[in-house]
């Protein structure tokens, strides 16, 4: 497998060619306090030596060896404790915390960057700092001041993890019939019992004490969502001076054995009447649990485009060298006994779809962490009120699009290797394993797509997608002509999107099965056309640049592959969406 190297240059493009994030800093006071472009790029540049340099080499020994569990200890594979010290040590844990208990405050859109190189180097090491950088998202934004001093500047150092304790063995989507239970202590503390699983970085280690979130219900708590508290429940009770104490009464029962990011400890988690603190108010935790969900699930999406370009960048160096019969026109290697397989068409059209997936969901979870940014940090309320809007349209596409197309990405990945994809050995196949599991955690896709026609489309009545239709619009309406090739089909595509949509709005009113009927395909659509948007900005930014530059020409060569080979999908999920809900429903199920 090649050696990783952090796609600097193309992040350097989305962030300072294609969206000038300088300007956007510039507007937000809060950011433009902590970041500048010179500030960003040094970050980024020292983001991806690390990465590349002290993780990526342990990706795939850390497969091989996996994690162990003996008595409720679990180890991590050889190289991760010393690998996540120096990468705690470099801030990297709290680059996008808060600067009052030592983040470096960095927007989304930088962090999105540093969450990429990290997955692309080691995906199982990245789910530990990920996870705490969750759970610190959720105390920071709900806890008392008491809490948050107490527990955040370790966790942003990385001295401490964080966990998010969610899913029970009967409650997974459903977590309003979560079981594990709060009872209130004199003392204003409570006593959590209960088992999670599925908890990653529930145990290992890598840092001295984990600090678990945790759903809970009160004993007087209502039935269903609305009876759902949270709970620090940290791993080694904390001293009033920030020394630790005693061990807490929980512990990890077992750690499953998975088809892949088998470096990351996935545990069951056994809560026997262990200490507990209130966060935020009663009955309120979905609401704290919600506040980290727009981040996380991008997060998985960025962990599905990060296994993409490690495929990428493998297959492309193994293309250039592999040598297999010749070129359909004819020889092209004359000194060769075959020519490279880069030559072959088949194989030139996988590398383009892999190119052209990779560096529109680049540009597209940039645009979400810019979104984010604004709803966040914009003083005008207005502007935070439409960016609020766009992160609760998008977050289900970012997530669930960019892993449905990372799976794909890192499928032709392992092809482009043929009999040598299927062999440990290379690399390819453990990439194909670790991106199976972004489809399924933080909510599985089908969830995602869920969410997206029922809550976001439907639910707003299609006020949330008006704000980027419209924004596509007005780019479309002032584009110049010789961007035509780019803009008359990302017009047609966003028409079509609104004719669908209009259509799914219709039809739901009589029949609710259309929703779920639709919805996958649906968010297909929008995605692909999604992308679309974002491969005519791309284009936009180096049109009239290809030939200072060959970096610029491979943009716009790949830009006119995606219009031409990939939007064109857009047409049968339509007809698929527009076949209503009807045949799946012919089946009575004792037919299946």
């Amino acid at each position: 497998m090649a050696d990783y190297k952090a796609p600097l240059r193309d992040m350097r493009f989305v962030l300072n060619e294609v969206f000038e994030v300088s300007k956007l800093w510039a507007e937000l006071p809060a950011l433009a306090e902590v970041v500048d472009a010179d500030t960003a790029s040094a970050i980024l540049e020292e983001a991806g030596k690390v990465t590349a340099g002290s993780i990526a080499p342990l990706n795939r020994s850390g497969d091989e060896e996996g994690c162990s569990w003996d008595n409720g200890a679990v180890k991590t594979p050889a190289g991760f404790p010393e690998a996540y010290q120096t990468y705690a040590e470099g801030g990297w844990v709290g680059v996008g915390g808060s600067p009052e208990f030592g983040g470096m405050g960095m927007p989304k859109v930088i962090g999105a960057q540093v969450e990429e190189m990290v997955n692309s180097a080691n995906l199982s090491f990245g789910l530990y700092p990920m996870l705490t950088a969750g759970a610190c998202l959720s105390i920071l934004n709900h806890a008392s001041e008491e809490l948050k001093a107490q527990y955040l500047p370790n966790m942003y150092a990385g001295v401490w993890a964080g966990s998010m304790c969610l899913t029970e063995p009967h409650a997974g989507t459903d977590l309003g019939i979560i079981r594990t239970k709060a009872e209130p202590q004199a003392d204003g503390s409570y006593k959590i019992s209960g088992t999670k699983i599925f908890i990653t970085g529930g145990e290992h280690d890598l840092t001295e004490n984990i600090i678990h979130l945790v759903l809970a219900k009160l004993p007087d708590a209502p039935a269903g969502p609305k009876g759902i508290s949270l709970f620090i429940v940290p791993k080694v009770m904390v001293n009033a001076d920030g020394s630790l104490g005693e061990n807490n009464a929980l512990g990890c029962g077992s750690i499953e054995h998975k088809m892949g990011i088998k470096a990351s400890a996935t545990c069951v988690m056994n809560f026997d009447g262990a200490i507990g603190y209130l966060v935020g108010e009663v009955n309120k935790g979905l609401n704290a649990m919600f506040t980290m969900m727009n981040y996380e699930r991008l997060g998985v999406g960025i962990q599905g485009l990060a296994l993409g370009e490690r495929s990428y960048q493998s297959a492309i160096e193994y293309a250039r060298e592999r040598i297999q019969s010749r070129a359909p026109t004819g020889p092209v290697a004359k000194d060769k006994a075959a020519d490279p397989i880069i030559v072959h068409p088949d194989v030139r059209r996988m590398l383009l779809t892999m190119k052209a997936l990779n560096e529109g969901g680049r540009a597209f979870s940039s645009y979400v962490a810019m979104q984010l940014d604004t709803a966040k940090y914009s003083e005008d309320k207005a502007t935070a009120k439409r960016a609020d809007e766009l992160v609760a349209l998008l977050t289900p596409v970012a997530k669930a699009f960019l892993t449905d197309m990372a799976l794909e990405t890192t499928v032709h990945g392992q092809q482009i290797f043929g009999g040598h994809g299927f062999i440990r050995e290379w690399g390819q196949e453990q990439l194909v394993r670790d991106c199976r599991i972004t489809q399924i955690y933080e909510g599985t896709n089908g969830i995602q797509s869920l969410d997206l026609m029922g809550r976001k489309i439907v639910g707003s009545g299609g006020s949330f997608y008006k704000h980027l239709a419209d924004e596509i619009k007005v780019f479309v309406a002032s584009a110049d002509a010789n961007l035509d090739e780019f803009t008359k089909p990302l017009a047609a595509a966003v028409q079509n999107l609104d004719e669908l949509t209009a259509w799914v709005l219709d039809r739901a009113k009589g029949n609710p099965n259309e929703i779920g009927a639709a919805s996958v395909e649906y968010l297909h659509v929008f995605g692909y056309t999604a992308y679309a948007y974002m491969w005519a900005l791309m284009a936009r930014a180096a049109l009239g640049k290809e030939g200072q530059d060959e970096f610029y020409a491979s943009k716009l060569g790949t830009a006119r592959f995606y219009f031409a080979r990939l939007l064109p999908r857009i047409h049968s999920l339509s007809a698929s969406v527009k076949a209503g809900s009807e045949s799946l429903y012919l089946l009575d199920a004792a037919q299946f």
